[in-house]
């Protein structure tokens, strides 16, 4: 049974509700290393730029700017030593030691999407996998003990360059294609809550252009409540500017609207 389309999804601000684990741990981050910590909007000005996708450069940069803004007197820290701390917060543990054992920020995720969403595509002949900037244990985390996926198409952190570089993006649309990239290729379509996840569908056009690839975008959920709402819509504006087709209001109707897009192409 042909599919009609690809979908491959972000994890973080997608799948997941990050906005008590990622975003607390760059805060605190920045926080250990300057005495100050960014808030939540600081964090999205950052992520609307575009080109922050990694949550430790993220952290690093915010740092930096910060001591350059305010003319201090602090040496930053190297990139290493950051990364501990960052995880430190983050998993609460050995990222590489069994799940139960984290006691960090991870443990506050909430899910966006149930497993459900992905057993309804595939009986939709819609393929799926996903692109993720996370480190590896922790998107094997959401994916297979949380939501209880089984083998998920999954690149990660280190599998390919940062979004919004394409390759990690074009390689596993490549896979799970049942025929070369081009024009005589299904859509393929992609969700993201930044600037940069659009971004990576964007530049994936420029390396294929006979490839139809739709940049689909979602604010993130700390935007998503009646008392953000000017935020949230500032928000996708952003997205929208930077090439994103469609703006998905809610993961809630999500499959619906992915598959009335597909089939209508």
């Amino acid at each position: 049974m042909n599919n009609i389309g690809l979908i491959l999804f972000d994890i973080d601000g997608v799948i997941r509700d990050v906005t008590y684990s990622y975003r607390m741990a760059i805060q605190e981050t920045v926080g250990f290393y300057c005495g100050w910590k960014p808030s939540i909007q600081d964090i999205d000005n950052i992520k609307s730029e575009g080109c922050w996708n990694n949550d430790w450069d993220l952290s690093l940069e915010i740092i930096n700017r910060y001591v350059q803004i305010n003319n201090l007197c602090l040496t930053t820290p190297n990139r290493e030593k950051l990364i501990e701390c960052f995880e430190s917060f983050y998993f609460g543990g050995d990222p590489k030691q069994d799940p139960s054992e984290w006691s960090g920020f991870i443990k506050n995720e909430t899910l966006l999407v149930e497993k459900n969403l992905f057993d309804d595509l595939t009986q939709q002949r819609i393929g799926w996998g996903f692109v993720s900037g996370a480190e590896l244990p922790s998107a094997k985390f959401v994916l297979e003990q949380r939501l209880g996926l089984v083998s998920a198409p999954l690149i990660a952190m280190g599998d390919a360059p940062d979004k919004p570089d394409p390759t990690g993006f074009i390689s596993l649309s490549s896979k799970l294609s049942e025929i070369p990239l081009g024009i005589s290729n299904l859509p393929i379509a992609y969700i993201g809550d930044t600037v940069a996840d659009v971004k990576t569908v964007v530049n994936a056009r420029l390396k294929i252009p006979h490839q139809q690839f739709i940049s689909l975008a979602i604010a993130p959920p700390h935007l998503h409540v009646d008392s953000k709402k000017e935020k949230r819509q500032s928000y996708e504006k952003k997205l929208k500017e930077a090439g994103a087709d469609l703006i998905i209001k809610s993961m809630n109707n999500f499959k619906g609207e992915i598959i009335n897009l597909l089939t209508s192409q």
